[in-house]
């Protein structure tokens, strides 16, 4: 059985600015005090080929989450598989390359790293850009939605983030209103990073 079998999958809405007004950033740092903190560097794989499985590495785990459907402006996301490093060629060649969408190379090692998985797979690909992301998370709840003030850098280049989680579309319509976020623009971490670093989506 899968560890995410019963995970019932959350409904999002993110946006990124250079900046935010700052009374928006007021009313949810003092109306929706901060209930926990967390900062973390992770690498994003990005492919030109695809932008509806989100992939990640963090301490020495690859997660990988997949677009479902879009309803109501927001986006439905499902965690979908989650791997250990060091990784053995035969799941990198079944099961992570698929999620790219295109062809995996030869594989000279048996199991690799995550250092050498992005030295040696990642990064010669014309096709892959693994994107260094830190966080600096500020979570909270705002009308029973998941809510997160972030600070955010890709490769360097320095955004701000707010999100807002559910399972339901209710709550989310009534923290988007809470926090006035209904003229900003639904966008998930993969179109902001190829914003970025330009690749297209």
């Amino acid at each position: 059985m899968s560890e995410y079998e019963n995970v019932k999958p959350r409904f999002e809405f993110r946006t990124f600015a250079k900046t935010f007004d700052e009374s928006l950033i007021n009313k949810i740092r003092n109306d929706y005090p901060c209930s926990g903190f967390r900062q973390s560097e992770e690498v994003y794989i990005m492919s030109n080929e695809n932008s509806l499985n989100n992939t990640k590495l963090r301490d020495d785990k690859m997660d990988i989450k997949c677009f479902i459907k879009s309803v109501e402006g927001y986006e439905q996301w499902n965690p979908l598989a989650k791997f250990n490093f060091p990784l053995v060629a035969s799941r990198i060649r079944g099961e992570l390359f698929p999620a790219f969408s295109i062809d995996c190379p030869k594989l000279e090692r048996e199991e690799y790293t995550q250092d050498q998985f992005i030295q040696e797979i990642i990064n010669p690909n014309p096709l892959l850009n693994g994107v260094h992301v830190l966080k600096r998370r500020f979570g909270t709840t705002v009308c029973n939605a998941i809510a997160e003030y972030a600070e955010v850098e890709f490769n360097d280049a320095r955004f701000f983030s707010i999100s807002i989680e559910s399972t339901e579309l209710s709550d989310l319509n009534a923290a988007k209103g809470a926090l006035g976020l209904d003229d900003h623009e639904n966008i998930n971490y993969l179109k902001a990073i190829k914003r970025v670093v330009g690749m297209k989506s």
